[in-house]
């Protein structure tokens, strides 16, 4: 043996390095509004997710917005959206979100984010 320890990996982890740093820890099991870099909404449960913030999302769904029809909610279920595509990242209040008709609201689609 090298004299080195060994550092047991512990389970529970769910990410470290710059998605630990980002803020993402607190958000593992709550869920979250998830805007992309192409200017698209999903929302779900944040299950996990990696050192290149890449993220897993269960029960999720996109919202996408509409002048006239309102906003569409298509059913995406488990999902991972790749960390370079994420613009912001939110937690949800579920019972706010709730009351929320989106049949009523009407928007244009978020334009993609320009860096």
């Amino acid at each position: 043996r090298s004299g080195k320890k060994s550092r047991a990996k512990n389970p529970r982890r769910r990410g470290s390095g710059m998605a630990t740093s980002t803020g993402l820890e607190p958000l593992v099991e709550t869920q979250i509004s998830v805007v992309t870099n192409d200017g698209r909404l999903f929302v779900g449960t944040l299950r996990g997710f990696d050192q290149s913030s890449n993220v897993v999302l269960s029960d999720c769904q996109e919202r996408v917005f509409d002048t006239e029809k309102g906003v569409e909610q298509v059913v995406l279920g488990l999902y991972v959206i790749r960390g370079d595509n994420l613009a912001v990242v939110g937690e949800v209040d579920e019972e706010i979100d709730s009351r929320i008709d989106l049949s009523n609201i009407r928007a244009a689609p978020l334009k993609p984010v320009v860096h």
